[in-house]
């Protein structure tokens, strides 16, 4: 599996890139997809509800998130005629170019396994990923910023937030601003908080596209993209649906996580070592000499296991 590439911040702007000239079309960025039609957003920020041209229905499914061309109609709808190559692609969600996934974890009852697990995925898919440590009006025991500070020397933006309060919002939609971004952690952690906070608006937003759609105000299974205040687009989906490890090899999981991944460049026994504890592993020293921390050794650890076991079932 060769490493995704990271979009560029160029790459990663919600300002739709145009396409290929073609006479009569304009750009446009699919932004929410359902039966058939698509809600396409134009350079202007108006959004024009659209069909497939057949060839274009032939050549695949078209993904919230797709940029594209689209005919405008004499009606105020359109056709989209052409979806340009994305930078990236997940498939569940079905969301396409999205840059920046947001993993959130929640004071209350943090779930680290988890969040690394997720950190993983979106290394594997090419995004660029935040931490985001919400509920931190709950830190009653002051542990939020050391958890922050073992995730900032990995190499991750970290953010403390409350979307209770307010508080850490706004350097959270900083980070946000110009990136199509997606929320990513268990129920509970306060996805659904965190977006109304974002995209004040969210609720109109989602009642005018069910109704351009044809459906109903409580469509909350469609995958959305919400225009953010400061720029930008943030999904309106649960985030990573799902979260095995399919498509990561056991040679591979060491890139997926960063501080892993320096040591294991350096391992004197190279792409043969797992990096599982074996005598001489320079990413074990690593973890002795405590330059990686053993939380996230620890994680690696299971996650490698779980990844051998899938290989095992996989070619037996």
């Amino acid at each position: 599996m060769a490493r995704a590439r990271k979009p560029s911040e160029e790459e990663g702007g919600a300002t739709v890139r145009p396409l290929a000239k073609r006479e009569g079309t304009v750009d446009g960025m699919v932004v929410s997809r359902r039966s058939g039609f698509y809600d396409v957003q134009l350079p202007s920020g108006d959004v024009v509800l659209a069909t497939l041209r057949g060839n274009v229905r032939k050549r695949g499914p078209v993904l919230t998130g797709d940029r594209v061309k689209v005919r405008l109609l004499a009606d105020g709808r359109g056709v989209v005629e052409e979806v340009g190559p994305r930078v990236t692609c997940l498939a569940r969600p079905p969301l396409a170019n999205v840059t920046r996934l947001v993993a959130v974890v929640p004071v209350d009852h943090p779930d680290f396994f988890l969040l690394d697990r997720v950190l993983v995925l979106g290394e594997a898919a090419g995004l660029c990923s935040v931490v985001c440590i919400n509920k931190v009006d709950l830190d009653d025991e002051g542990q939020a910023g050391a958890w922050a500070e073992r995730y900032r020397q990995v190499g991750y933006p970290v953010v403390l937030v409350s979307a209770r309060t307010g508080q850490g919002m706004e350097e959270l939609a900083g980070l946000l601003t110009g990136h199509v971004s997606t929320l990513s952690g268990p129920s509970g952690a306060g996805k659904s908080s965190i977006l109304n906070a974002l995209v004040p608006a969210a609720g109109a937003e989602v009642g005018e596209m069910a109704a351009r759609i044809g459906g109903g105000r409580h469509t909350t299974r469609v995958v959305r993209l919400l225009p953010l205040p400061g720029g930008g687009l943030l999904a309106d989906t649960p985030g990573f649906s799902r979260l095995d490890l399919v498509g990561i090899g056991s040679r591979d999981l060491d890139r997926w996580m960063p501080d892993i991944g320096r040591w294991a460049d350096r391992c004197q026994f190279g792409e043969s070592c797992l990096h599982r504890g074996e005598e001489g592993c320079a990413v074990a020293r690593a973890v002795e000499e405590g330059r990686v921390s053993k939380h996230r050794y620890q994680h690696y650890r299971r996650l490698i296991d779980e990844v051998l076991a899938m290989e095992v079932r996989r070619y037996s």
